[in-house]
C-alpha cells in the first residue's frame, strides 16, 4: 500500500462515551487494536487522526496511550494530506468518487436529497 492510513481515537481505536478531559481516553478497542498492530508489522504508516490534535496541549496524552498499549510513537494529527489512503473513523460516511453519493445510505440523521 502507498501513503498512510489514518485512524480515529474515540469511538474507533479506544472506548468513548462521552468527553471526560483531555487526559482522559478509555480503553482499547481489541479488534482495532490488532488491526493497527498487524499494519505496523507489515511496515503500513498509520497515524492516530484525532480532533484532539487541534489542541496541542492534548497530544502528549494520546502519545502515553498510545505507548502504554504498544503502538509505539505514531504521529498524531488533525490533517489530511494527498498521501493519505484511508481513514477508519465511527463517523464518517463513505462518498463514491467523483459521485458525491454515500457508498452505504446510513446514517443518524434522516436527511432530504
Amino acid at each position: 500500500m502507498n501513503g498512510w492510513i489514518g485512524v480515529d481515537l474515540d469511538g474507533t481505536l479506544a472506548q468513548y462515551d462521552r468527553w471526560r478531559g483531555a487526559d482522559h481516553i478509555g480503553d482499547p478497542i481489541e479488534p482495532m487494536l490488532i488491526r493497527v498492530k498487524g499494519w505496523i508489522r507489515q511496515g503500513i504508516e498509520v497515524r492516530i487522526f484525532t480532533a484532539r490534535a487541534s489542541v496541542p496541549e492534548y497530544i502528549p496524552p494520546v502519545k502515553q496511550w498510545l505507548l502504554e498499549n504498544d503502538l509505539g510513537d505514531l504521529e498524531v494529527t488533525n490533517q489530511k494530506d494527498f498521501s493519505m489512503a484511508e481513514l477508519w473513523d465511527d463517523r464518517c460516511i463513505q462518498v463514491a468518487r467523483n459521485q458525491g453519493e454515500p457508498v452505504i445510505k446510513q446514517g443518524l440523521f434522516k436527511r432530504k436529497s
